[in-house]
């Protein structure tokens, strides 16, 4: 896995009674993910939209928190450090399960999410389940030459509509593909998404970030 010495990969767990079962491709991953709470899918969503985070793995173990092993929901890498994600209504484990998949509580800084974090990412959360399909359905189908021409565009903010008729001519599904890529990989931005759903209206600019 992402580190293979701490981090053997994400858990097997059956499915709770009652839960459903989610399934995604990460493009930050290139590979499926899979979840079994709605609180889980909107954190790893969060999670694949931040620039700043290099890797992830979902599941990673149980960690020892106020005397309980609690289910981590997600080891997380940025470039100068990690740290474990867990929910508030984490699963507990019980010995058998902790026997063989404890993590060491003190190698990794943990982080608690709470629902209301969550909440107040909504609208920035659900924008990115709009985008995420077509960075997933187009992999290996934009031409490198676009989101170059793409991000020199957006010198100035120019809204969505705006940048579709400037690239008119080529595939209007592969434009918005290279575009939402390039606010997966941190080289452009739109602040609007946070507060605002995703419209022709929508502002992009470029952040100048390197590749």
């Amino acid at each position: 896995m992402e580190d293979s010495v701490r981090i053997a990969g994400p858990m097997a767990l059956a499915r709770p009674r009652g839960a459903h079962r989610f399934e995604a491709f990460s493009p930050k991953l290139a590979r499926r993910v899979m979840f079994y709470w709605r609180p889980s899918v909107e954190l790893w969503l969060l999670l694949e939209a931040d620039s700043a985070v290099i890797s992830f793995c979902e599941r990673p173990g149980y960690v020892l928190i106020d005397g309980r092993r609690r289910l981590a929901e997600f080891w997380v890498r940025y470039v100068e450090r990690e740290e474990l994600i867990l929910l508030d209504d984490s699963a507990s484990a019980d010995d058998t399960q902790a026997a063989r998949h404890d993590l060491d509580g003190q190698a990794f800084p943990v982080r608690r999410v709470a629902s209301s974090e969550l909440a107040a990412a909504r609208m920035w959360i659900d924008n990115w389940q709009r985008m995420l399909p077509y960075l997933v359905a187009n992999r290996g189908l934009v031409a490198p030459t676009l989101p170059e021409a793409i991000e020199r565009f957006l010198v100035q903010p120019q809204r969505l509509l705006s940048i579709e008729r400037e690239f008119s001519t080529g595939d209007p599904v592969l434009v918005r593909a290279a575009l939402f890529g390039l606010l997966h990989s941190g080289r452009a931005h739109a602040p609007e998404l946070h507060v605002q759903p995703l419209s022709l209206l929508t502002s992009f600019e470029t952040t100048g970030a390197a590749t």
